[in-house]
């Protein structure tokens, strides 16, 4: 997959797909179905048009939801999708003056040479959020292509999107959020350095850089890690400010102490699967207290992973 950026042509005709596709659910992804099956009867290749940062990002920061997943992320999944090319213009102050005419015409039509465009049935552009759909195809007809919108996709009733996501995982719901992804959260990341504090108490962890400090859970989880000898590596995940150990204004850190493994993996690139929530973080008097705890959660991880491979051993 190709990764393009700005406002030069590609010189290539697409298909062509809008949106953030933050976490990629269920929803984006029967988006992408369509897109595919479009590009292939017209013998196109297809492209995603997204944006950084996250609109609301660059309005609100503050405001603005936290992420399920990062660029990078992003691309990895596209790609496993089999996307042909990702396009990512930086949304800036420059951009978002964007007249909905001029987002049709200099990003759709001039950059991007679209001849199929495919958006939700919610996608609005351009200044002030004015273009809608009706727009988008009545100039797509004068600049040589189709639009379409997509349905909403609803999972057991309820309609699959980011911020549905975004609730599960934060009311610790994680079988809830891996419905409306279609796969269990995941987030992905380099194994870096950390203070060595789980080596010193008997449990050594994996510290995972993270891409952002606002991530959309917290708390202890049973986990699966990939990326490291083929077969996904049972564990128990820390993720949050750690604070018997910091300060209430500590960086958010993912740890993870994977069972009976000893390897040196610093530098490696992994995902980490988050399966099941434990408990949510809390404050001990010492670290005593913090090991004894340590110990109650990697029981109670293995408990529900040995669980979960059973039931999948006679599904």
């Amino acid at each position: 997959m190709r990764i393009t950026h700005g406002f030069r042509p590609l010189g290539t005709p697409h298909a062509v797909t809008i949106g953030n596709f933050d976490g990629l659910h269920l929803g984006h992804k029967a988006m992408l179905a369509r897109l595919q099956d479009v590009a292939r009867a017209r013998g196109l290749p297809t492209c995603v048009l997204s944006f950084e940062p996250h609109p609301r990002e660059f309005f609100a920061p503050e405001q603005a939801p936290a992420r399920l997943s990062s660029l990078r992320e992003k691309a990895e999944c596209l790609q496993r999708l089999g996307i042909d090319r990702l396009h990512v213009f930086r949304f800036d102050r420059a951009f978002s003056s964007l007249t909905a005419e001029a987002f049709i015409e200099q990003v759709l039509g001039r950059t991007l040479q679209a001849r199929y465009v495919l958006v939700g049935d919610d996608f609005r552009y351009g200044a002030r959020r004015a273009g809608d759909f009706a727009l988008l195809k009545e100039k797509g007809r004068s600049l040589g292509f189709d639009a379409e919108f997509l349905p909403t996709v609803e999972v057991s009733g309820e309609r699959a999107s980011s911020t549905a996501v975004r609730q599960a995982l934060a009311a610790g719901e994680l079988e809830h959020a891996a419905r409306l992804l279609g796969r269990p959260y995941s987030i992905s990341g380099r194994v870096v350095h950390g203070d060595k504090l789980g080596r010193d108490i008997g449990f050594p962890t994996a510290n995972i850089q993270l891409k952002h400090n606002r991530p959309p859970l917290m708390g202890i989880f049973a986990v699966e890690v990939c990326g490291l000898n083929g077969e996904p590596l049972q564990g128990v995940a820390s993720l949050g400010k750690r604070p018997t150990v910091k300060g209430a204004d500590a960086v958010p850190v993912l740890e993870a102490h994977l069972f009976d493994f000893g390897t040196e993996i610093y530098g490696r690139r992994v995902r980490v699967d988050f399966l099941h929530k434990l408990r949510d973080e809390e404050k001990y008097p010492d670290l005593d207290t913090l090991v004894a705890q340590i110990h109650r959660d990697v029981d109670n991880a293995k408990h529900y992973l040995a669980k979960i491979n059973k039931a999948l051993r006679h599904a």
